[in-house]
């Protein structure tokens, strides 16, 4: 019989309240809005020595760490085809054809993505999880999935499972 195990996370401070836009359609261009975002992550794996995963705490905090660095800003995507983010002194230009916003640099977080969607906001939450998780720990998760949602009911899943 193979057994597998899982561990989640999903706390109430696992969350991070943040504004964005989104390009879609190829051509088209949300508002500025904002949501009340909520993670969740697990992990997958053999049980260690001491018979768990992960520890649940170092897991907790090391997800609290990346969310806490989004909340309360804006999140720009740097990799997005006709949304342009430029730095300019202590402001973030933002264009989008014929409409522009200037932010404060202080209240922005530039994210390495192409969209600010809540996949790919799952995504960076993932792959700087797992980044955190394999120097910091020595712990390579077998899968580890990063749920973020956007609003009840509404969320994404970000999946990565090691190769063997």
């Amino acid at each position: 019989m193979a057994e597998r195990y899982t561990v989640r996370v999903s706390k109430d401070y696992l969350a991070f309240c943040a504004g964005h836009f989104i390009s879609y359609a190829g051509h088209q261009c949300e508002r500025l809005h904002g949501h009340n975002y909520r993670a969740a992550v697990e992990v997958e794996g053999p049980l260690d020595e001491n018979f768990y995963i992960f520890d649940f705490i170092a897991l907790k905090e090391a997800t609290r760490k990346i969310t806490d660095e989004l909340d309360h800003y804006m999140l720009l995507p740097t990799r997005n085809a006709v949304i342009h983010v430029e730095e300019r002194d202590d402001v973030v230009d933002v264009r989008y054809k014929e409409r522009q916003w200037l932010f404060p640099r202080g209240d922005c977080v530039l994210l390495p993505i192409e969209n600010t969607t809540a996949e790919l906001l799952a995504r960076y939450i993932g792959q700087r999880l797992l980044t955190d998780l394999r120097d910091n720990h020595r712990f390579d998760p077998a899968i580890l999935r990063v749920e973020v949602e956007e609003g009840p009911g509404q969320m994404a899943i970000y999946e990565y499972r090691r190769e063997n």
